[in-house]
């Protein structure tokens, strides 16, 4: 069967591998129908994640179809739709002994550190399985990506009274913005580009924006928009170094400020005036936990997340290659491309 490879950084190719064997005990057999493509596969493609490794098979967003399952596999069987928990934990480090299996200590994530789920049908650990019987392929594609914005904002912890700053409009950014709004925390989004922030406006009902292309970064902006007090929450979408150096500037006194994007290079902010007079909480937020998965789909599922507006674009393997440059350039629109996976 046809699976797409990124073989070194800007060097995709098609390459012909062997089917998988029977799912053992534990596991498995899925059939892929659609891939989201996300900042990861972006970053892997032009070779500036930390964490990915070549030759490699992507894809980590999916909506797959269970072929067949190993013995002691009882949540899920033949012909159930799913959607794929790619951080395949090891179940006995510290982090997974205390229910933090998002961060184990060897982690491996489907199409980051191991093969991934481009390619038509592959083997798994049926634990990392979400079953829902109503949810398309489009819509369990798009369940990790909102994942990683729930478990941002589960570690912010955003009250109603609060207020909360998203800079980055990206998916990432998207993701986190569909949370704060069912915490029910007031919402401020920043970022470079303004169609992102129209859309952010028109089809996520944003309300207040900041373009943040001024001197002070939108500084003054935020300063007005909540009359001086700054943001309770700042979440970095970014995974921009500078601007996740400069987003402690925009966090109240006694704040909470969230990484979720990543970055190679070093963080600096100043301590006495900022961080320690602020008394600024910094926390980093790390892909996500099995509850966020189930709860997701629970909300698509009640109608309380709509993903329509997230998917603009669609290729398939045969395309991927030309389309994926032009994919990772802001200026065209992109929020969220799936892949239609052939048999």
């Amino acid at each position: 069967m046809r699976a797409v490879q990124f073989e070194k950084p800007q060097t995709l190719r098609l390459i012909d591998i062997a089917e998988p064997a029977a799912p053992g005990p534990g596991e498995a057999l899925v059939r892929v129908h659609r891939v989201g493509i996300c900042g990861t596969d972006y970053s892997g493609w032009l070779g500036k994640m930390p964490f990915f490794s070549y030759p490699r098979i992507p894809g980590h967003e999916l909506g797959v179809e269970v072929v067949q399952v190993g013995d002691g596999v009882s949540h899920v069987g033949p012909g159930d739709r799913c959607s794929v928990e790619p951080y395949i934990n090891c179940q006995s480090c510290s982090a997974c002994r205390r229910g933090r299996t998002n961060c184990c200590e060897n982690l491996q994530v489907l199409g980051v550190h191991t093969d991934g789920g481009l390619r038509p049908r592959f083997i798994l650990p049926a634990r990392k399985l979400h079953p829902s019987k109503r949810l398309g392929p489009d819509q369990l594609a798009l369940v990790e990506t909102l994942a990683i914005g729930c478990h941002a904002v589960n570690r912010g912890q955003p009250t109603p009274r609060e207020t909360v700053l998203i800079i980055g409009a990206g998916p990432i950014g998207l993701s986190v913005l569909e949370f704060v709004k069912l915490s029910g925390a007031r919402l401020i989004v920043m970022d470079l580009v303004a169609s992102r922030l129209a859309f952010c406006r028109d089809a996520m009902g944003v309300r207040d924006t900041i373009l943040a292309t001024g001197d002070d970064g939108g500084l003054e902006e935020l300063k007005r928009l909540t009359g001086g007090e700054l943001a309770h929450v700042v979440v970095d979408a970014t995974g921009n170094h500078r601007a996740m150096s400069q987003c402690l500037g925009f966090a109240a006194f006694g704040g909470r400020v969230v990484y979720v994007g990543i970055t190679q290079a070093e963080l600096s902010f100043p301590h006495a005036p900022v961080l320690h007079r602020r008394e600024l909480t910094l926390l980093a937020s790390r892909n996500a936990l099995p509850d966020d998965f189930t709860r997701i789909i629970g909300l698509i599922e009640e109608g309380r997340i709509d993903t329509r507006p997230w998917i603009t674009h669609r290729t398939d393997f045969e395309r991927l290659g030309t389309d994926l440059p032009v994919f990772a350039r802001p200026e065209t629109g992109v929020i969220k491309a799936l892949v239609e996976v052939p048999d």
